[in-house]
């Protein structure tokens, strides 16, 4: 099977590569060329305009406008998808978007798989995220070398665009807080003399833990905010959340603190970091020094 990928970031490289080990035909784009060759090197190949049609197109873009232009805008890479092949969304949007671009794919004879991911890089490039899907029958059916290779669990969500979206959402709103929670918890641990190395190994033992919890806190840990997931994630996805409670008159005072903060973080100049870098935008009201800290 010919699989073209759109975008090589820190998921989707580790997706294509999982793709190219699994005996696919791997084609991928990113804007930066770094990212393709890293791709050539694991077996893969550049996507130009003159490459071989695939039957799925994996778009693994940062938002919806992203989305938009890398499946259908002037230059869209779902031109090169042959008819009846599928297009495998998975950036977070908004459902409502994830149905519009169902309906742009099913006008040019495409099936459309709704497909948001969670697992992180690391489990992106073992191909063992977790796919929260929903789509037709027949975009699960196009979709499944790709599913089988990047895939540990594939949660089938309905049978079209939207509940995919919703469900990444909710995923995101308890994400975005928990990390937030964890920036607020090792700041206050620092202000009271605790070593963070002991503070993660009893909250990791405790009730209190959470995964983004043990995740995200050995970067604090260790001083280091190389981007994994970066804070300006953390803006749009929970913008994505607002909006749509807004839209069901559901009022979610969490939240609305939450992407104060994170916005408040990106405005700082932390927007590229890695978003344990919260922590860092906590702890500097109160002056805390932090591992790594000058």
């Amino acid at each position: 099977m010919i699989v073209h990928f759109a975008g090589l970031g820190s998921m989707g490289l580790g997706m294509a590569v999982s793709c190219a080990r699994a005996g696919l035909q791997v084609h991928g784009f990113d804007p930066n060329p770094d990212r393709v060759a890293a791709l050539v090197a694991e077996g893969g190949h550049a996507l130009a305009p003159d490459a071989p049609r695939a039957g799925a197109l994996v778009s693994v873009v940062l938002n919806e406008g992203q989305t938009r232009a890398a499946l259908f805008g002037a230059d869209g890479w779902a031109a090169g998808v042959a008819p009846g092949g599928v297009v495998i969304s998975c950036a977070t949007v908004p459902p409502a978007f994830a149905r519009t671009m169902e309906a742009e794919a099913a006008a040019r004879g495409l099936a459309y798989l709704d497909a948001p991911i969670s697992g992180g890089a690391g489990r992106a490039a073992q191909g063992r995220l977790s796919v929260m899907a929903s789509g037709s029958g027949a975009a699960f059916d196009a979709a499944a070398p790709v599913l089988d290779a990047v895939a540990e669990t594939v949660h089938r969500l309905g049978d079209h665009a939207g509940p995919g979206s919703a469900m990444k959402a909710v995923n995101q709103l308890l994400a975005g807080l928990h990390i937030m929670a964890m920036g607020e918890a090792l700041a206050l641990a620092t202000a009271q003399g605790l070593d963070l190395g002991r503070v993660l190994e009893v909250i990791g033992a405790s009730a209190g833990t959470s995964w983004m919890f043990e995740n995200r806190a050995p970067h604090v840990i260790d001083g280091d905010y190389a981007p994994r997931s970066a804070v300006d994630i953390w803006p749009k996805d929970l913008g994505i959340v607002a909006g749509m409670a807004a839209d069901a008159g559901l009022p979610l005072p969490l939240v609305a603190t939450a992407l104060e903060e994170w916005r408040a973080a990106s405005a700082a100049g932390m927007g590229g970091l890695d978003d344990a870098a919260i922590t860092r935008h906590i702890a500097a009201r109160a002056g805390l020094r932090l591992p790594g800290d000058a």
